[in-house]
C-alpha cells in the first residue's frame, strides 16, 4: 500500500431534504470517516439503510438529489472535494473512480448494445481515436473480464447476455477509462455462487493489477476472501472497522457479532439463527411406499418453445417430500429449479411425468386449492398494490373461514405467527420494509393453512440478518403445523442450514439427490463439487 491515501474523508456527514423534519433536514450519514490505499480493497458492510451505498457513492458526487454533503476533510488523490463543482465530478466519475452497481440489467440500456455502452465510455474519458481502434479497444475489454467471442457479444444487448455476463460487461464498461479506484455496490449479490465466485476474483484480478476498490456488501462471508480491511456500518455511523481477519475473528461490537451470527452454514444446522438456540426439527426422508410422503413427483419435463428453437427446462424429475419434511432445490440460474416450483404450485403444467399430492394424483388442482401454497422471491410484486395487509391476507384466510369475523381472527392469529404487530394489518406492503413484506408474504401463504408451500428464492434478496428471521420462522412453522416445504434456492448455505434433503439440478436434469449433510459433506458430482467449491465463507 503507498504511504498517502487515495481517498482520506474524515467526519462524512450526508443530509437530504424532507418536510417530515422539524429541521426541514434529515441527516442520514453521521460523522463517517476512512481511507483508502492504492493496491487496496476495503469493505463496507451493513445492512439495508446502513448508509454504506450513500457512504461510497458520494465518492463520485453521487448521494441523491437534494443531498447535502459536508466534512472536516474530503480529498480524492490530494484534491479537496469539499468545495468541487460539477466539472469536477465529471473529470472524477468513470475517469479516476469507476462505478459498478448492483443490477446490470437496469444498470445498461436495452436500446443500446454493450458495445456502445463501453464505447461511450472509452469515448468520454479516453483519447482521441479511430472507430476501428475503439472497436478493438471494446473486444480487448470485454475479453479481459473473461467474456469469451467478445466480436459477437459486443453487438449484443444487454438483455441477450446472462446474468453473469452482464455484470462482467458492466465492469468491462467500468475499467473503460482505467480508473485507479473501482467502486463496487453490490456487485454480486444478484448472482448464483459460481458467477458470484467468478466476478469477485475479477475484480480481486484487477485490483493485483495495480487499482484499489471499495466493496460494498450485505454479507460479511462475500467480502471476507478478498477484503484488506472492514468497515461495518449501522445506522449511517461506522460501528467497528479494522483488518479483515481481525473483523471475523475478534469482532467486538454486538452488530458485527449478530451479522456473522446470522451467516447459515452447516455449523448453524439444528438451531435458530436468531433469538435462542432452540432445535430446528430434522426429518429423513421416507421410503418410498411410505404413508408419510405427502409429494411424489415421477418424471416430468418441461420444454419452452420460442419462434424455430426449443430450450428443455426440466427433464425426467423425479423426487419425493415426506410430510413435516424441508426439501432443499439447488442450482445456477437455468438449470430448472423455477420451473419445478412453478409446476408443483399449478402455475404451470408439466409436458409429461405425474405428481401425486398426498396420495392423490393431481389432475384439476382446483380440488386442492389452498393445500399448496407458494412463497415467492418479490413479495412487493406478488401484490395488489391497493390491497392493505389485511386485505392479502383475508384472500388466502377465505379458503378456511366463512364469516368476515373468522378472517379477521385469523389474520390476526397469522400476524401474530409471524410476528408482526396488529396494526400492520391495515398498513399498505409498500409501507413495509422488505422483511416486513417477506412476513406477510408467508402469513398469506399461510392463511389457507396448507399442507405444502413451495418456497421460490423467498430469501435472496434480504440482508442478512433478516435472512435468518425468516429462515427461523419457516423453521417454527414447519415444527408447530407439520408442514412440507420445497425450498428453492440458489444459495448452499441457506439449504444446508435448514433443508432436510437436497435435490442439486443441471441443466434441467437432477444430478445428485440425497439427505443434506451427505450431499454438503461428501458430493458426489463434479457439479455439485462446483458449486460448494464457489460457496462464500468466513476465512
Amino acid at each position: 500500500m503507498s504511504a498517502s491515501p487515495l481517498i482520506r474523508v474524515e467526519n462524512l456527514r450526508v443530509s437530504f431534504d424532507t418536510s417530515s423534519s422539524p429541521t426541514g433536514t434529515t441527516e442520514v450519514i453521521h460523522g463517517v470517516s476512512f481511507s483508502l490505499h492504492q493496491g487496496e480493497i476495503l469493505a463496507v458492510v451493513g445492512e439495508s439503510g446502513s448508509g454504506k451505498s450513500v457512504t461510497a457513492r458520494s465518492l463520485l458526487g453521487l448521494s441523491g438529489i437534494g443531498a447535502r454533503v459536508t466534512a472536516d476533510r474530503f480529498e480524492l488523490f490530494d484534491e479537496d472535494a469539499t468545495k468541487s463543482c460539477e466539472r469536477f465530478w465529471r473529470q472524477i466519475r468513470g475517469n479516476r473512480i469507476g462505478l459498478i452497481l448492483q443490477d446490470a440489467l437496469t444498470a445498461l440500456d436495452p436500446l443500446r448494445t454493450i458495445g456502445s455502452e463501453i464505447d461511450e465510455a472509452l469515448t468520454a474519458h479516453g483519447p482521441r481515436a479511430s472507430r476501428r481502434a475503439r472497436v478493438d479497444q471494446v473486444e480487448s475489454l470485454l475479453r479481459s473480464v473473461g467474456i469469451s467471442d467478445p466480436h459477437l457479444k459486443r453487438r449484443q444487448h444487454s438483455h441477450q447476455l446472462s446474468g453473469g455476463q452482464r455484470q462482467r460487461a458492466l465492469i468491462a464498461s467500468a475499467l473503460a477509462a482505467q480508473p485507479e479506484v473501482l467502486v463496487a455496490d453490490e456487485p454480486t449479490t444478484a448472482l448464483d455462487v459460481t458467477v458470484q465466485k467468478r466476478i469477485l476474483d475479477l475484480l480481486a484480478e484487477k485490483v493485483r493489477d495495480g487499482r484499489s476498490m471499495i466493496l460494498v456488501s450485505h454479507d460479511l462471508a462475500v467480502v471476507s476472501s478478498i477484503a484488506d480491511r472492514i468497515i461495518v456500518m449501522r445506522e449511517g455511523r461506522i460501528v467497528e472497522e479494522g483488518f479483515a481477519r481481525e473483523v471475523i475473528d475478534q469482532p467486538k461490537h454486538p452488530y458485527t457479532r449478530a451479522l456473522i451470527e446470522s451467516i447459515p452454514s452447516r455449523s448453524t444446522k439444528g438451531s435458530l439463527l436468531r433469538g435462542g438456540n432452540a432445535p430446528i426439527r430434522a426429518r429423513s426422508s421416507s421410503a418410498p411406499d411410505s404413508p408419510g410422503t405427502m409429494l411424489r413427483v415421477a418424471s416430468i419435463s418441461k420444454t419452452y418453445r420460442a419462434r424455430k428453437s426449443t430450450v428443455r427446462a426440466v427433464g425426467d424429475v423425479s423426487f419425493d417430500l415426506a410430510r413435516g419434511q424441508i426439501l432443499g432445490v439447488v442450482g445456477e440460474s437455468g438449470s430448472g429449479k423455477s420451473t419445478i416450483a412453478r409446476i408443483v404450485a399449478g402455475l404451470e403444467d408439466a409436458d409429461s411425468g405425474s405428481i401425486e399430492f398426498d396420495g392423490v394424483q393431481l389432475h384439476d388442482r382446483r380440488e386442492l386449492l389452498g393445500q399448496i401454497q407458494l412463497i415467492a422471491q418479490d413479495s412487493l410484486g406478488s401484490f395488489d398494490p391497493r390491497y392493505t395487509v389485511r386485505e392479502i391476507i383475508a384472500e388466502s384466510a377465505a379458503l378456511v373461514s366463512d364469516t368476515s369475523r373468522e378472517k379477521n381472527v385469523l389474520v390476526e392469529q397469522l400476524l401474530d405467527e409471524v410476528h408482526l404487530p396488529a396494526g400492520t394489518a391495515d398498513r399498505h406492503p409498500r409501507t413495509l420494509s422488505g422483511g416486513q413484506r417477506q412476513r406477510v408474504n408467508i402469513a398469506r401463504a399461510l392463511g389457507s393453512r396448507p399442507k405444502l408451500v413451495v418456497c421460490d428464492e423467498p430469501v435472496s434478496a434480504l440482508d442478512v440478518s433478516v435472512q435468518a428471521q425468516i429462515l427461523d420462522l419457516i423453521a417454527e412453522i414447519r415444527v408447530a403445523h407439520d408442514t412440507s416445504f420445497l425450498f428453492i434456492s440458489h444459495d448452499l448455505g441457506v439449504v444446508h442450514h435448514l433443508c432436510d434433503d437436497v435435490l442439486v439440478l443441471e441443466g434441467g436434469a437432477v444430478v445428485e439427490h440425497g439427505e443434506a449433510d451427505t450431499v454438503f459433506t461428501n458430493p458426489r458430482h463434479p457439479y455439485t463439487k462446483q458449486l460448494l467449491d464457489s460457496l462464500p465463507q468466513l476465512v
